[in-house]
Order: C-alpha cells, then structure tokens, then sequence
C-alpha cells in the first residue's frame, strides 16, 4: 500500500527529532506529488517550488555543465529530501531533479515551509539538526572522490546503502548515472564490480541486485585495504 502523505513526512531522518505538534504543521502544508519514470521534477535555475520528501522511488539530482555534460550530485531514496538549501534559502534550484522510476513524494511549499520556520524556532531548531547530518552525507561524498580510489569508493557506497542491518542493494537501473555519482565512467563501475565479485565479496544475481557476502571485508576495501586475492 501507498504510503500517507503523514507516512512519508514521520519517515524523514530530516524530521526525526521534531514533536508531533511540529509534524503535524508540515504534514498540513505537504502536497503529495507522483511522478513517473524519467518525468523531470524540476529543472536547473527555475524558481525553487518547496523541499520535497521521498516517499517512494528513486530520485537523481544532476548538474548540467554548459558543454553539456552531466554530473549526478545525490541519488536519493526514500526517506530523503531534496531541494531543501534553496526552499529555505529562497534561491532558484541550483540542480536539476528527475524520477528514476516510479516515484512518490511529500512537497513542502516554500512559502508556508518558510513561515513555519519564522515562527517556531523549536522546528527550525529541529531542521538544523537534520541539515546538519545532511552537510555531514556531503562532507563524506567529497571524501570519497577526493581520497577514495575507485574500488574503496564504491565499496563505501555498497555498505552505506545497504545500511547497518541489510546485506542486499539493488543498483539504479542506468549504471551511469550511478557512476556518474562516484565520479567514475561506466566503464571502471563493471570493472570494479567484477573485481569485488570475483573475489567473493559480493554476488551479482543480475546486472541490479547485489548481495554482500562479506561485509568486514568489504569494510576494509572501503578503508583502501584490498585483500589479497
């Protein structure tokens, strides 16, 4: 079943630390929004609509260089938020956002959104707290591409997506923009997937759906300590 607009909003790590009072008010302004596959949700540079909220699906956020070129900055699934420095911000959207399936999300308008964090400093507070932690995914990323090579890169992004309590991801379905994310061609994503899979710490069922077969192995490759093969 579908998840409620209140669902989505109470399922927000951004939202975790606010009282049901403070909810309630977002829940009251949200707006559920669908969008199908490869259905742009906004595009670069155009006014900022509101924070958005993942329900579920899979959304892509992506730079487009002047050449044309493409950088993916976040994949965000659901739990996260999006759009969310320039509805507080009140600037025009400095990426562009496409669903990469079927996607639901929870739309805080910008106005109202704006409001109620003028007039409750408690929620305002609150949100700190989470784009705290947001600043914090950020501050990693740019870790990762700056002093990960390409093989602790993307076993760090195996771990962090599978979480502390799963073993099993399921890649995006177009792999480049996966590895667009990693700042990796396409080419070196399958090559370093292979690697991890012939070593036997991952099993790949399909071109998707991984399987972590060791993961304090696979936690030491993200640290850049290889095993022996």
């Amino acid at each position: 079943m579908p998840a409620s607009t209140r669902q989505i909003i109470e399922r927000c790590r951004m939202f975790s630390r606010l009282a049901p009072d403070q909810l309630d008010r977002l829940v009251g302004m949200a707006q559920r929004r669908e969008f199908e596959r490869r259905r742009l949700i906004f595009r670069q540079d155009a006014p900022c609509p509101g924070l958005f909220v993942l329900g579920d699906g899979r959304v892509r956020i992506y730079n487009l260089a002047p050449s044309g070129k493409e950088h993916v900055l976040r994949l965000v699934g659901p739990g996260g938020t999006f759009a969310e420095v320039a509805a507080i911000g009140g600037f025009a959207c400095p990426a562009s956002a496409e669903a990469m399936q079927p996607t639901t999300c929870a739309l805080l308008p910008a106005d109202p959104f704006k409001q109620a964090l003028t007039d409750d400093h408690e929620l305002c507070l609150g949100l700190l707290v989470g784009m705290a932690m947001w600043v914090r995914h950020f501050v990693v990323l740019l870790e990762d591409i700056v002093l990960r090579d390409a093989i602790s890169r993307v076993a760090h992004y195996l771990l962090d997506t599978a979480g502390d309590q799963a073993d099993e991801v399921v890649l995006p379905a177009m792999k480049r923009h996966l590895a667009s994310h990693l700042n990796l061609t396409s080419e070196t994503l399958s090559r370093t997937l292979r690697r991890l899979d012939e070593t036997g710490l991952i099993e790949q069922a399909d071109g998707r759906h991984i399987h972590i077969t060791d993961i304090e192995s696979l936690r030491q490759v993200a640290d850049g300590m290889f095993p022996e093969i």
